[in-house]
C-alpha cells in the first residue's frame, strides 16, 4: 500500500518550513525571515506512531497575488493540496486571523481533503492561549496550538494528522492491475506516450501551464492483461525562470511514484539525460521501484550502427546509481518500439516479484566470500553467517553478520552483484537490510 501524502500549506511566513523541519527531524527547508523564500515543495518520509507518510513542504499561499513568483508558489500549493491526503493548514497566532487565511481555508474547503488547522508561534499557552480560540472562526476544525521553533505541541498536531490514514488507499491495494507511473521533465512526451498506447487523445497534451493538475489514471488492455498508466504530465513552462521549472515536478512525480510499482522515466533523446532527469530517477530508485528508462523522440535522431550503444552508455554514466534500470529507445510520434514498452513491464514485473531459495542464496554467499574476503577493521574481520530473502517489491535480503559496522557499503554492493549475475533481476532495485548476530562459539 502506498504511503499517505500529508501536505504543510498556509500564508507565507507563518512557519510551514520550520514545522516541516521539526516533523522531518532535518533541516531540509530554507528557513528565513521573508516571505516567499520556500518557493520549491520540498519532501520528507517520515513516521509517527509506526504510520509512515510523505510529508510535503509547499511555498505560500498568496490568495489574490499578481506577483509572479508568488502566483507560481500559489499554484504549487494548489497542486500539493490536489494531491495530498491530509492537509496540515498552518496560521500564525501573533498575527491573528488575517483575510487570506479564510480566503485558504475556503480553498481547503473545496478540496473536500481532511484538514487539520495548526496554530503555530504558541511558545506559552498562558500567553496565547486565548488568541487561538480565534481561529475557530475559520471553520475549519478545532485548532490544534503549536510552537515549530520550540517543539511544542507536535506530538498532538501528528496525533490528530494520523488519525486520518485509516482506510487510506485500501481500493488501491486490492487493485492488482500492475501500476505503471510515466514521470519525465515537462515537455518530454509522457501524455504522448500513453496516448498513442491508447489510441486516443485521452490525456490532454498542451503547453498551457497546469493542464494536467492531477496524475491521471489511464487503463490500457494489452494481449489481454490491463494496466493502469499514471501519467504526471501536463505542469508546463509558464516563466523563464529556470530553476522553477524542475520545482513543478517534484510532488507530482512523488505521488506518482508511491502508488506505481514500475515508473518509466521518460528522456528526451534530442536534448540527452540532465541532472534533472537523474533527480527523477532517484525519486523511483529511492522508493525501491521497478525503472524502466524510455529514450523518447529516438526518430528525430541521426543514427549510425554504434548510436544507441554510446547514447545507453551516456544516460548510464548519469544514472549510476541505478546500474540495474532497463533502456528502451522510443518515438511517442511514430508508435516506434512502443509494442516491447509492454513486453519490458512484465519482465520487471516478474523480477520485482522473484523470490530466491534461501539454500541457493546462501550458496551464492558462501562462493562470494570464498572470492573476495570480507573487509577487517583494527584486527576484527567481517563473518557473514547467513542471508535468506524477506519480501519482495523490491526484492529484500536480510545479512545476518558478526558486526554491522564492518558491513561497508561496497561489500553490500558485491553481494548484491554476485546475486544480480545468478538471477539478473533486471529492472529493480535491491534492498539489503544488515543484522547483527552473534556467532554460536561466542
Amino acid at each position: 500500500m502506498s504511503k499517505p501524502v500529508v501536505a504543510i500549506v498556509g500564508r507565507p511566513n507563518v512557519g510551514k518550513s520550520t514545522l516541516f523541519n521539526v516533523i522531518a527531524g532535518d533541516t531540509i527547508s530554507i528557513v528565513k525571515d521573508t516571505p516567499g523564500v520556500t518557493r520549491d515543495r520540498i519532501y520528507a518520509d517520515c513516521t509517527w506512531l509506526d504510520m509512515n507518510f510523505t510529508l510535503i513542504d509547499t511555498g505560500g499561499i498568496e490568495p489574490d497575488t499578481k506577483d509572479i513568483i508568488l502566483s507560481q508558489m500559489r499554484e504549487q500549493a494548489e497542486i500539493a493540496i490536489s494531491t495530498a491526503d491530509v492537509i496540515i493548514f498552518i496560521v500564525d497566532v501573533r498575527q491573528g486571523l488575517v483575510d487570506s487565511d479564510a480566503k485558504v481555508a475556503d480553498m481547503l474547503r473545496k478540496s473536500r481533503k481532511p484538514v487539520v488547522l495548526a496554530v503555530n508561534k504558541v511558545d506559552s499557552i498562558a500567553k496565547f492561549g486565548n488568541d487561538v480560540y480565534e481561529f475557530y472562526n475559520l471553520g475549519i476544525g478545532e485548532p490544534v496550538p503549536v510552537s515549530a521553533a520550540s517543539r511544542l505541541g507536535i506530538g498532538d498536531l501528528l496525533d490528530e494528522v494520523v488519525k486520518h490514514f485509516d482506510g487510506e488507499k485500501i481500493e488501491e491495494e486490492e487493485d492488482d492491475r500492475p501500476r505503471i507511473a510515466v514521470v519525465g521533465k515537462p515537455n518530454v512526451g509522457k501524455s504522448s506516450i500513453i496516448n498513442k498506447l491508447l489510441g486516443e487523445n485521452r490525456v490532454i497534451v498542451s503547453d498551457i501551464a497546469g493542464t494536467t493538475r492531477d496524475a491521471v489514471d489511464t487503463e490500457i488492455v494489452y494481449n489481454g492483461t490491463p494496466y493502469v498508466f499514471i501519467d504526471t504530465a501536463g505542469l508546463r513552462r509558464k516563466s523563464r525562470i529556470k530553476e522553477e521549472l524542475e520545482r513543478y515536478s517534484i510532488i507530482r512525480t512523488v505521488t506518482a511514484v508511491e502508488r506505481a510499482d514500475i515508473v518509466v522515466v521518460v528522456i528526451d533523446a534530442v536534448e540527452g539525460v540532465t541532472e534533472q532527469d537523474a533527480k527523477i530517477a532517484g525519486i523511483a530508485h529511492e522508493r525501491g521501484k521497478g525503472v524502466i528508462v524510455a529514450v523518447n523522440k529516438w526518430d528525430a535522431i541521426e543514427k549510425t550502427d554504434k548510436t544507441i550503444y554510446e547514447y545507453t552508455n551516456k544516460i548510464k554514466e548519469t544514472l549510476s546509481f541505478m546500474p540495474y534500470a532497463e533502456y528502451i529507445f522510443i518515438s511517442a510520434a511514430t508508435g516506434q518500439r512502443l509494442p516491447k514498452l509492454f513486453e519490458m513491464i512484465d519482465a520487471v514485473r516478474q523480477n520485482q516479484n522473484l523470490r530466491v531459495a534461501t539454500g541457493v542464496l546462501n550458496e551464492i554467499m558462501t562462493e562470494a566470500v570464498a572470492m573476495q574476503q570480507p573487509p577487517s577493521d583494527k584486527g576484527k574481520r567481517l563473518k557473514i553467517y547467513y542471508m535468506t530473502q524477506v519480501a519482495v517489491k523490491p526484492p529484500t535480503f536480510v545479512v545476518f553478520v558478526n558486526d554491522k559496522e564492518l558491513m561497508h557499503f561496497s561489500y553490500t554492493r558485491y553481494l548484491e552483484n554476485q546475486i544480480r549475475n545468478s538471477f539478473g533481476f533486471k529492472g529493480t532495485s535491491l534492498k539489503f537490510l544488515i543484522r547483527e548476530r552473534k556467532s554460536k562459539d561466542q
